[in-house]
């Protein structure tokens, strides 16, 4: 038996009006494990709460970055893990240094993201100059 809609239920294009993703895309990203699977409502509509909102947003943030579909679903896995209260300080010392190693992966690739998006400025100005 479904579990009861709630105030907070979103349909599937709901979610896509918020985060400005496609309805194609949300499915992709449930069928990749990066989006849970969404409870359906008793018409079979796909319904999503704000954890799932949150989620897509993240992923939105990672994307232009380059993540991989498998290193977005880590570095999703790794921040819910750590956000275990049941996590040893072992473990929760090894998490925090995955996430110390994507993080410094974030920043090589803003860094080129960078680069690109100032080499693309300069062709901007230069298409702006007459021809000589």
């Amino acid at each position: 038996m479904p579990a009861p809609e709630t105030a907070t239920d979103l349909q599937i294009g709901d979610v896509a009006e918020r985060t400005g993703l496609s309805l194609k895309t949300i499915r992709h990203y449930e069928e990749v494990g990066l989006l849970p699977e969404s409870r359906r409502s008793p018409g079979g509509f796909r319904l999503y709460g704000e954890p799932a909102v949150r989620r897509l947003l993240l992923i939105m943030q990672m994307k232009p970055l380059g993540f991989s579909l498998e290193e977005m679903a880590d570095i999703i896995a790794l921040r819910e893990r750590l956000a275990s209260p049941r996590l040893s300080e072992r473990t929760r010392a090894g998490v925090v240094e995955q996430l110390a190693a994507y993080h410094a992966l974030a920043d090589e690739k803003l860094a080129d993201l960078r680069r690109r998006v100032d080499s693309a400025e300069r062709f901007a100005r230069e298409l702006q100059q007459p021809l000589a």
